[in-house]
């Protein structure tokens, strides 16, 4: 078996911060979430895994490297337009063969594991597998009708309910799919639509079964998303600790775990609260910060009002003042910004 990971995609959701920067390699707890997955795909005993990249394929390339830090073989495989999940399938044909393989959607993560979800697709002599969430508001999702443990029909966010099973961006497939891939059309977004060939499969009798994610799973497609992402991963990882990376220096400050800082980090005279990450070589001096991702290389300086759940990217300044001061700011602030408060 083999893995595919879909690294593409625009990350309309999180921009500006993705203009410079794949979504995927937003990091929870100071690791990409991509990196997340593939440790997760490797511990499942898979180690061929190929990743589907467009314009931020050199980030990519430079996080995730060969693979060879778990024990896998990373190929990469351009897709030069996201016209949909089917379509990334169809762009991946040389690489996948005939093998059956996983594939993940990268921006999904959660904390169970592959094994018992590989397991069934197995054991069940499925052609394909969806792992699904029960949700709330399934309107927002696919959807999946399920019955005895098999899957009888899919739906792309359905206005009216049939369904509180949304379909997570996890699936096994079998070779068949290709075939599938190629009976269907665009739809009216102009995309191959991975549900559309497996609504296929289904029309011609295929076994399609279904696993449901225990524990949580999140999409960290949006900002209140990826935070609370955060919180799951600090939660899982380090309960209340603090963890700090090499070389960081700690001046006259209160720091409240969970919290995470990354390498060379500074913090003077402030208050770091319980789910920040503070990335590598960052700064912060004279602040009251939780319940944030702040990436490397920012300066956050002599800002009165707290600051909380906020994503701050790479290189960026905010510098306040004495008398300027409020309850609380929140910043969703890309890479390179500079703002005097």
């Amino acid at each position: 078996m083999k893995a595919l990971i879909l690294s593409g995609g625009t990350g309309t959701r999180l921009r500006p911060l993705t203009y410079s920067k794949a979504k995927q390699l937003l990091p929870l707890v100071n690791k990409p979430v991509l990196i997340y997955l593939i440790e997760k795909i490797a511990r499942a005993g898979i180690h061929d895994i190929g990743i589907i990249v467009g314009d931020t394929q050199e980030q990519v390339k430079k996080t995730v490297g060969s693979g060879e830090t778990w024990g896998t073989a990373i190929t990469y495989i351009h897709q030069h337009k996201s016209l949909g999940l089917a379509h990334a399938v169809r762009t991946a044909a040389d690489f996948l063969g005939r093998d059956d393989f996983v594939m993940i959607l990268g921006d999904n993560i959660f904390n169970m594991e592959l094994d018992s979800f590989i397991q069934n697709f197995y054991q069940q002599k499925a052609n394909t597998s969806v792992l699904l969430h029960t949700v709330s508001n399934p309107s927002q999702f696919g959807v999946a009708v399920v019955k005895d443990g098999f899957v009888t029909a899919l739906y792309e966010k359905p206005e009216k309910y049939i369904s509180n099973l949304i379909i997570t961006g996890v699936y096994a497939f079998d070779h068949s799919i290709f075939a599938a891939i190629d009976k269907i059309k665009p739809s009216r977004r102009g995309e191959l639509e991975i549900t559309d060939a497996i609504q296929n499969q289904l029309e011609n009798g295929a076994r399609v079964t279904c696993d449901l994610v225990r524990g949580w799973w999140k999409d960290t497609g949006k900002l209140d998303d990826i935070l609370e992402a955060n919180r799951l991963m600090f939660d899982a990882a380090l309960a209340q600790k603090i963890q700090m990376g090499n070389n960081v220096t700690i001046r006259n400050s209160i720091i409240q775990g969970p919290v995470h800082l990354d390498d060379d980090a500074i913090i003077t005279d402030s208050f770091i609260g319980p789910y920040t990450t503070v990335g590598r070589r960052t700064r912060i001096t004279e602040c009251e910060i939780e319940n944030c991702i702040i990436l490397e290389d920012t300066q956050l300086a002599n800002v009165s009002k707290k600051i909380s759940g906020s994503l701050i990217g790479n290189q960026v300044s905010i510098q306040g003042s004495p008398e300027n001061s409020s309850s609380a700011s929140t910043f969703f602030l890309g890479d390179h910004c500079q703002i005097d408060l």
